[in-house]
């Protein structure tokens, strides 16, 4: 449990999506918590109390694979950004090429040079040096070089420091010299004997007394300059050492953030190198919350939550590391059982901690593609539910237990059965109001077995055998064929009933029945998608699964309305889409590029934002 734990932990920040050199006005929004009924007593965290990286201690169910933080509840693998990140990295090939080979020796040679127990400048500037190499690897994504510029950054700061010490050692000479030759000038106005007579000295005194003013006058005023430049010299210093300890710091937070925990290591062991007056205090969590908004922290939980020292965070990429090492050795011992079920579980555990860690990145993509079949499979068999086409629900079940030990058919059958019996139940019914020509019965009971199971072969049969009558079969068959050529598929749907028993010895009619009814579930399962993101306050995700259903079913009335109402909810979204594509089309590739990355700025999840920015992207690189 304690390892979960602290992979949900990670996953967090890479959730955040958040970056300490971001604005914090930038932050885009998270994905929306889903209630989870009957959820672990685990889960129930008290939102008052402050804590490790937020206003309550990330907690990890795996009894429904949900996450608590922060007073909201995600299932940790029911994300599209991570079921498409998890996928990529599941048909990739692994890195075990030369180049990638010597990026590895080099990250562990620049940890070794840099270990305590070698720690010299000698061998600083031998891991300093092989930075640049390392940074050559594609998928480094140039952090090494990120880490070199800090390094170069802080030794400017620390030359400018050396600089300000000859300043202030030159300084204290010329001070030294001008305290001397005051002195001397107030001593020297003494010299000389005074007149006798009471008058003349008196007069003499002002006078020997306004020489020595106008002889140190000089003096003092540039001996308070030398004292102010030593002190402002002094608070210069102080504030250079401070802003290029939190500059790096703000670096190191980052890569972990990132999940980047060999280059956390590294960057630490550099830090301490750099940085040898023992301060580990990790200030960049009190400089960023200065700066963070009410909201923000309502979003994502106090940033100044995050670890004290740097040595904290050193610690924690070390316990990553080793939890994502263990994850995998448990999805190879799970895959040779043939446990493809609890090894994919393992395996995504283990990539949400440490997706660039060399564990995770050697593994073979002929053990990946195991899991991704069974992933595929398994994603199948929920749409396939959805959508209650359970024929070919109860074929990838029996698939699925073929390829996997582990998988659990319970749920999956007691669903098929339960709807093959209900939808059963239905026909016979139909059948026995149809023999007392009961015909509102009749209608009700085939719309309530067509409704369970749409696809059920038996359906067409006994809706055949039902509607025997020519007159009202013909019927039928006439209403079809005119409001399908005036293409009013809609009102086809809603009367589906009649229509899939008119048809049922017609195979053209029911080939073409099959189209319409296939279009406009297509276009039912967009509007269901879009109201549920609507219930979350998703209206940018509403309007773009609307969106896509509108482009294969443009006449359909229902999308119509729902597309009008989603546009004026999410107005500057829809209009950062649809200036982009009419600048697509115009061939203004860089406008249109332009405002696709404002799309996406205004709705990080836009799937039409990302495809057009890729597309564009391809386009503007072509020779």
């Amino acid at each position: 449990m304690k390892r979960r734990i602290f992979a949900t932990v990670v996953f967090t920040c890479l959730c955040g999506k958040t970056a300490l050199t971001q604005n914090p006005q930038s932050i885009p929004e998270s994905s929306p918590a889903t209630p989870v009924q009957g959820g672990s007593p685990k889960l129930a965290q008290s939102k008052e109390g402050g804590g490790f990286l937020g206003k309550d201690i990330p907690s990890f169910d795996p009894g429904s694979e949900v996450m608590a933080w922060d007073g909201k509840i995600w299932n940790v693998q029911d994300q599209r950004v991570f079921r498409a990140r998890f996928e990529k990295y599941l048909n990739s090939e692994e890195e075990t090429g030369e180049d990638a080979k010597k990026y590895r020796d080099r990250m562990k040679t620049m940890l070794d040079l840099l270990s305590p127990a070698k720690a010299s400048k000698e061998n600083f500037r031998k891991a300093w040096a092989i930075l640049p190499q390392a940074s050559e690897y594609e998928p480094d994504a140039g952090l090494c070089n990120s880490l070199d510029d800090a390094i170069y950054g802080v030794l400017m700061a620390q030359r400018e420091v050396t600089k300000i010490d000859d300043q202030n050692r030159t300084l204290a000479q010329r001070k030294d010299t001008l305290e001397w030759n005051s002195r001397f000038a107030a001593d020297s106005g003494l010299l000389g004997p005074a007149p006798k007579n009471p008058a003349a000295a008196e007069q003499w005194n002002k006078e020997q007394a306004l020489k020595r003013d106008m002889k140190m006058q000089p003096l003092l005023t540039e001996l308070g300059e030398v004292n102010a430049s030593i002190a402002g010299n002094r608070v210069k210093k102080e504030a250079l050492r401070l802003q290029a300890k939190i500059e790096f710091q703000v670096l190191i937070a980052q890569l972990f953030l990132q999940r980047r925990f060999e280059h956390v290591l590294l960057a630490n062991r550099f830090y301490r190198t750099l940085f040898g007056d023992g301060d580990s205090q990790l200030r960049v969590a009190d400089d960023y919350a200065a700066n963070q908004s009410d909201k923000n922290k309502e979003s994502f939980g106090d940033i100044s939550k995050l670890p004290k020292t740097i040595g904290q965070l050193d610690a924690l990429a070390n316990e990553a590391i080793r939890d994502v090492r263990e994850g995998v050795e448990a999805f190879s011992f799970l895959l040779e059982k043939n446990e493809l079920k609890s090894a994919s579980e393992r395996l995504s555990e283990a990539f949400v901690v440490g997706e660039y860690l060399p564990e995770i990145r050697l593994l073979p993509r002929t053990k990946k593609r195991q899991v991704i079949e069974f992933t595929q499979k398994s994603n199948q068999l929920l749409s396939s539910l959805e959508v209650k086409d359970y024929e070919r629900a109860a074929a990838l079940v029996r698939e699925l237990e073929s390829i996997s030990r582990d998988f659990d058919s319970a749920k999956p059958m007691a669903a098929i059965e339960t709807a093959r019996t209900v939808s059963a139940l239905h026909l016979a019914k139909a059948r026995a109001a149809a023999s007392s020509g009961d015909r509102t019965t009749l209608e009700n009971e085939l719309r309530s077995a067509t409704e369970i199971w749409p696809r059920n072969p038996a359906l067409a049969e006994v809706s055949g055998a039902i509607f025997s009558q020519t007159d009202v079969q013909q019927q039928a068959l006439n209403d079809f064929d005119r409001l399908y050529a005036q293409k009013n598929f809609r009102q086809i749907y809603e009367d589906k009933v009649r229509f899939i028993a008119a048809t049922a010895l017609d195979r053209v009619k029911q080939e073409k029945l099959k189209q319409v009814l296939d279009q406009v579930q297509l276009a039912e399962a967009a509007l269901l998608r879009a109201a549920e993101l609507a219930k979350r306050g998703d209206s940018a995700g509403a309007w773009e699964s609307v969106e896509r259903g509108f482009s294969d079913y443009p006449d359909d009335p229902k999308l119509n309305q729902a597309r009008a109402e989603f546009t004026t909810k999410a107005a500057e979204f829809v209009r950062s889409i649809r200036t982009a594509q009419e600048m697509e089309r115009k061939q203004q590739w860089g406008s249109s590029l332009a405002w696709y990355l404002q799309a996406q700025e205004d709705y990080a999840s836009s799937e039409i934002a990302q495809e057009g920015i890729l597309r564009l992207s391809s386009k503007i690189m072509e020779p």
